[in-house]
């Protein structure tokens, strides 16, 4: 399931700016694997040739590291549970990809937005409240209601 911290986590697992991390932590075969070039076609628009080269449209070919923060955020979130990455790195149009992500696996993440997770019904937990939320109106509400940000 997908948890989200609002606020400023103090853990010594958190990832303030998951670009940089993924540029030193990335493992290439992470790259072509499904979900991987799933969300690169999605959010960046642009295709995995192999495990270090991404042919953008708006770049031409270009090496992993030059992908956006968002997607590399969605990337070392499934590939690593161990961190708490900052999730504001990505724009709503990574929100269905975090949700896949935690349908999947367990994973938590930090926002110091509320991100869009659409109309649809979805289960996220919510780390400071330990309130489990299904619409984008529960989210709001329990954020606003505890003056989580």
């Amino acid at each position: 399931m997908l948890s989200i911290y609002f606020g400023e986590p103090q853990t010594e697992t958190y990832i303030y700016n998951p670009d940089a991390f993924f540029n030193n932590r990335h493992m290439a075969d992470w790259l072509t694997e499904p979900l991987s070039v799933e969300m690169i076609r999605d959010v960046d628009k642009s295709e995995v040739v192999g495990p270090n080269l991404i042919q953008s449209p708006f770049l031409g070919p270009i090496p992993p590291e030059r992908l956006s923060g968002g997607v590399k955020t969605l990337i070392m979130i499934d590939h690593d549970g161990e961190h708490l990455f900052n999730a504001s790195a990505c724009g709503d149009n990574c929100a269905k990809w975090l949700l896949v992500i935690g349908d999947e696996k367990d994973r938590t993440v930090r926002l110091g937005y509320i991100m869009d997770f659409g109309r649809d019904k979805f289960d996220i937990r919510i780390e400071n409240t330990n309130k489990i939320v299904h619409s984008m109106t529960e989210m709001t509400e329990e954020i606003v209601r505890k003056h989580l940000l």
